[in-house]
């Protein structure tokens, strides 16, 4: 097995740096967007996506504004850092999941800005609902490939 994988390398390997780190994260990311988004596109009536350029061009950008939702709260979350006492960590809480909730309206509203009619989610609560499930989703495929990733080391 280990003859195969060295066959299928380059013959100079060389260790990533962390902007070729970072841009395979968001490669990665961004395919397995685009796989989840086409998905429920194809399977849900909730979905639509006009065609597959249009689901290329959202899957980046809701790639980067899931990446972005991430890196904000992390920073925000860092402020809570030494704060002790069930206040603090049900405020700490609480912040997160304003973030993380309140992020896809952001999300719903630039995907509107951007794509028009082209990009629609429906049903419950003017398609949050269907985009809190497409996201929730999406995140949960990327750390299962992540995860699966680090297991082959």
């Amino acid at each position: 097995m280990a003859s195969i994988a060295h066959d299928l390398l380059p013959t100079e390997a060389t260790l990533p740096t962390n902007r070729q780190r970072l841009f395979l994260l968001f490669f990665m990311g961004t395919l397995v967007d685009l796989v989840i988004f086409g998905l429920y596109d194809e399977y849900s009536s909730k979905v639509y996506v006009a065609g597959f350029g249009t689901l290329l061009v959202a899957s980046v950008l809701m790639q980067a504004l899931l990446k972005a939702t991430i890196i904000f709260e992390h920073r925000v979350l860092a402020r809570f850092k030494g704060k002790t006492g069930a206040g603090w960590k049900t405020l700490k809480y609480f912040t997160a999941w304003l973030i993380l909730f309140g992020s896809k309206f952001v999300i719903l509203e630039a995907l509107s800005f951007a794509f028009d009619k082209d990009v629609h989610f429906s049903g419950a609560f003017h398609g949050i609902v269907w985009l809190i499930l497409v996201a929730f989703t999406m995140v949960i495929a990327e750390e299962l490939i992540a995860r699966l990733y680090r297991r082959m080391a």
